[in-house]
């Protein structure tokens, strides 16, 4: 099975970017869709954004015109760029398939790479 580990968060000040990346350790070719989950304490956790196989994006509102999700099948990895952050962004941010609405099986999770936005 892919595992999928993700890199790139840190601390950023408000208004600052980041670029988070999910690099697979096997091919992602035969699954229809990835996405940037992310979960903050107290919180459910939301699904940012997420690519299909054909490169058709969804954002949640809350990170519309900010964040710029993108996939390389060739090299198995999904990269979301974040602008113009601001401390609600602050989350643990996860990398995983889009689930069985979208026909895959969610792959386990990993560690996930944390994001705090703060001055």
């Amino acid at each position: 099975q892919v595992q999928l580990v993700e890199s790139g968060g840190g601390l950023v000040q408000p208004g600052g970017s980041l670029r988070l990346s999910c690099a697979a350790s096997g091919s992602i070719l035969r699954i229809n869709a990835l996405g940037w989950y992310r979960q903050s304490p107290g919180k459910e956790s939301e699904l940012v954004a997420g690519i299909t196989r054909s490169g058709r994006s969804t954002y949640a509102d809350s990170v519309k015109g900010r964040f710029t999700i993108s996939r390389d099948t060739a090299k198995g990895t999904v990269t979301l760029q974040m602008n113009s952050l601001k401390p609600e962004d602050s989350a643990v941010y996860y990398c995983n398939t889009l689930g069985p609405r979208l026909g895959d099986s969610y792959v386990a999770w990993g560690q996930g790479t944390q994001v705090t936005v703060s001055s």
